[in-house]
């Protein structure tokens, strides 16, 4: 079996810089903040661009406690302690606020999801961790999670398409979830459990089984209590495994079906 080339150190790393992020960049809830403060309080104590920090943190507090519609920018700058026409000096609209808390949710829904994986004893685990995270912090998180993926920068592109010709973009400060799904399937793919062949396309459907199943359980008609949830996460987890994984007694060099379909 290969060495893995993204060492639980590296998650670690991440995981570090996921928390540097949320807690001493934008996403930070500030002193100023404090609702033991006034709002004269807080005017006082913005300077050197800490209310753009400040209003970004309010509509997080409004998302959290409602989702995307409750973000507003006037109920942000009111929560700042500051004027509408103050917070629009920073915001041209609502979405480009909007687009920071999302950036902020996908923030922390990242930070979880490492914070799982650190956990995990060894990378097939990590896969398993990863999927746990997502699906929990959708339904501890339900405002934050409908938030996350309402507004981004760019589509989502698989850095393992052989058939992609653009350059990688450079990522936007902060790790995303689907980094950290990726880094974890690299890391799978090191060990030898996973099939060079069925590396591309990977994350997006490993992706998009585990946020179907946590949107059903935070928004459809899936039961959101625990057994069922484990229940549910369970089943899709193993088909994700099966899916895309060497099981064990496979042999390395055994024929992929996959492959196969392809020649």
């Amino acid at each position: 079996m290969r060495t893995s080339n993204v060492t639980t150190g590296y998650i670690r790393s991440m995981s570090s810089n996921v928390t540097a992020v949320n807690t001493g960049g934008r996403c930070a809830i500030l002193e100023t903040m404090n609702p033991a403060r006034t709002p004269a309080d807080r005017r006082k104590a913005y300077h050197h661009g800490t209310l753009r920090v400040a209003l970004i943190d309010a509509g997080v507090a409004l998302a959290r406690a409602g989702g995307p519609d409750k973000v507003v920018l006037r109920e942000a700058a009111r929560i700042a302690g500051v004027s509408h026409s103050a917070a629009y000096r920073h915001f041209t609209d609502r979405e480009a606020l909007l687009s920071e808390v999302a950036h902020c949710a996908r923030g922390e829904l990242a930070a979880q999801m490492l914070r799982g994986a650190d956990r995990a004893a060894d990378p097939v685990s990590r896969l398993g961790a990863v999927g746990t995270a997502y699906v929990d912090f959708a339904l501890n998180n339900p405002g934050l999670f409908r938030t996350a993926f309402i507004a981004h920068p760019s589509p989502v592109r698989d850095n393992h398409d052989p058939h992609r010709s653009d350059a990688p973009e450079s990522p936007r400060p902060g790790v995303e979830p689907f980094e950290v799904l990726e880094q974890v399937l690299d890391e799978v793919q090191s060990a030898g459990m996973l099939d060079p062949h069925r590396r591309p396309g990977a994350a997006i459907a490993a992706w998009s089984a585990v946020h179907g199943l946590a949107g059903l359980l935070v928004d459809g008609p899936l039961p959101s209590a625990r057994p069922e949830v484990d229940l549910a996460l369970s089943q899709v987890l193993e088909l994700i495994a099966r899916g895309l994984l060497r099981l064990p007694g496979q042999s390395a060099d055994a024929p992929d079906r996959h492959t196969q379909s392809h020649e």
